[in-house]
């Protein structure tokens, strides 16, 4: 793992742990939202990752009818799992945290027997609008698509409703003239 993306993993870990302590709920979507500069960047799957899991933790945390001592269990073995990933990365432990933020995705589907179809689904929309944001900083459907683990065909359903495409519109050269600065510039 690159020095940039990991300290930026550290500093995220370092500010999940507090904000989940605290259930602050929109610092937690600004965090996640944060982490996907680092992967439109370099296209890296660990900053995705730990942007899926925080998002995750969020929409629980957010939906306080599934809050149950359950939760606050596993809010306990989650809140460790961070700390211990932060030191791994520390550590230049990278596989070790890498199987972590697998364990991590566990764990967060053991809180609920009812919850665990509700993560799933709530970390395949989490992945899905994360590679939104992917496409919105400039990577390919696919290669966004094919980072997170979702078709390309759910990515493109989710970018057609939003207003992302719309934005760029104004912004796009006319095939001719694309093409005929192609032709000044390699003199043909």
């Amino acid at each position: 793992m690159e020095y940039v993306i990991k300290k930026d993993i550290i500093s995220i870990l370092r500010k999940a742990i507090q904000i989940i302590k605290q259930e602050d709920i929109p610092a937690l979507d600004e965090l996640s939202n944060h982490t996907i500069h680092n992967a439109s960047i370099f296209q890296d799957e660990d900053s995705i990752k730990i942007a899926v899991i925080i998002y995750a933790l969020s929409k629980i945390i957010q939906r306080s009818e599934q809050r149950t001592d359950e939760w606050d269990k596993s809010k306990k073995i989650v809140l460790k799992d961070l700390q211990d990933g932060r030191f791994y990365l520390e550590k230049n432990k990278d596989e070790k945290y890498r199987r972590l933020i697998k364990n991590i995705l566990k764990n967060i589907g053991r809180i609920d027997t009812k919850l665990k179809l509700y993560i799933e689904d709530v970390l395949n929309k989490a992945r899905i609008v994360k590679g939104s944001k992917l496409y919105e900083h400039g990577i390919s459907i696919g290669k966004a698509a094919n980072m997170l683990g979702i078709s390309q065909w759910e990515l493109l359903s989710y970018i057609g409703k939003t207003k992302i495409i719309d934005r760029y519109e104004e912004d796009v050269v006319p095939i001719a003239k694309r093409l005929d600065y192609t032709k000044k510039l390699f003199n043909i």
